[in-house]
């Protein structure tokens, strides 16, 4: 009997193991290069979107920040803190709200300075006369999508669920144009204040136009209505007088995500940018800032970006804060702050990579 018996459980054995090669899909030809960074862009898309994931990553980039300055981490909200409500003024907002553009340009036209002997004004002037080639036009509207994206949270954290909260690389034409009407629009008002001196000089006057709370309001009202007019809208006052000593409550849960986050917004549109010109897998550029392995230009170019990420946040905040001595042109930086930008951004660059490389997945819940 047992010889039968062995027999007849070598026969079952491959009749399973034919059964369940019959039930299995034939594997399919290995992606492409293309498909595996859509791919990956396709997930980052889903993070950019994620409420839950924004939390955590403000949480993540908080307490790097404090391990980076040598502190003990404090708890990211005290109790109480998830129903709080705080005043903001109204005038502040709309402010904060318009004048991202002028950072994007800044920190654009100051990344292409550092690359040719061009001064801040001929950069203004290839603009506006549209001698800007393309991937002159590309790095600016990736500046732009930045400022853009680490003000939405300010504004309400709702916003990051928009559908054109995305990759840059997906958007439509339609909103790539808008964002590039931005930039025009404040090299047009830029090319009027700024003087024709050295590339020293202008610099210099850049950094104070940044700190000039009335020329950030200017700018700003500049912005707004010229938005509304390359739409086809009515232009409505910038403020009503009503709205220039408003206060409105805003939640101090949001704000603190918010001013937390905008390293990751660095990260993904300064990856964005080298992997739509260098064709690779953002995991890939992940991969190397995590180990220290990028170029040093790339690395610099990821904290020029936290540097317009963390501009565009501070007038939400209060725009006292625009009159600091960090809030300067990135070529005015000492390595210490520089630093700290890119403690940011290798920490975002790590918490993102593990997802990609499904070592972590996101939260379904998350207790605050």
């Amino acid at each position: 009997m047992k010889p039968i018996l062995k027999s007849g459980l070598i026969v079952a054995a491959i009749a399973i193991t034919a059964c369940n090669n019959n039930n299995k899909t034939p594997a399919g030809p290995p992606m492409t290069n293309e498909e595996k960074i859509k791919n990956e862009l396709k997930q980052i898309d889903s993070l950019l979107q994620n409420e839950k994931f924004a939390l955590e990553m403000a949480m993540e980039l908080e307490a790097a920040y404090y391990v980076g300055a040598g502190q003990t981490i404090p708890p990211f909200f005290k109790a109480g803190d998830d129903s709080l409500l705080i005043d903001k003024p109204v005038k502040e907002e709309k402010i904060a709200t318009n004048v991202a553009g002028f950072y994007a340009l800044e920190c654009g036209i100051n990344y292409l300075c550092s690359r040719s002997d061009l001064t801040p004004l001929q950069w203004i002037e290839k603009i506006l006369d549209k001698h800007a080639d393309d991937s002159t036009i590309l790095i600016l509207n990736r500046f732009a999508n930045a400022t853009w994206k680490a003000g939405q949270p300010f504004r309400s954290l709702e916003r990051i669920k928009r559908s054109n909260f995305i990759s840059a690389s997906a958007l439509s034409i339609e909103e790539v144009e808008k964002d590039y009407r931005q930039i025009v629009n404040a090299a047009s008002l830029l090319q009027t204040v700024m003087k024709p001196d050295s590339k020293q000089a202008q610099l210099e006057q850049l950094r104070s136009l940044l700190r000039d709370k009335d020329f950030a309001y200017r700018i700003a009202a500049y912005l707004d209505s010229s938005y509304y007019a390359g739409e086809n809208k009515p232009v409505a006052p910038f403020i009503s007088q009503e709205e220039m000593n408003a206060m409105k409550k805003k939640s101090y849960r949001e704000e603190k995500i918010a001013m937390n986050i905008a390293g990751f917004y660095a990260v993904e549109c300064a990856m964005n940018y080298l992997v739509t010109t260098r064709k690779v897998l953002p995991s890939s550029v992940l991969q190397e800032l995590v180990d220290n392995t990028i170029s040093t230009e790339e690395k610099l170019l990821f904290a020029r970006f936290a540097n317009a990420t963390w501009k565009a946040g501070q007038p939400f905040r209060s725009l006292d804060r625009i009159t600091r001595e960090t809030f300067t042109p990135f070529n005015f930086l000492n390595e210490a702050d520089v630093e700290k930008d890119l403690v940011q951004v290798r920490a975002a660059s790590k918490k993102i990579l593990q997802i990609l490389q499904k070592k972590e997945k996101p939260s379904i819940s998350f207790a605050n």
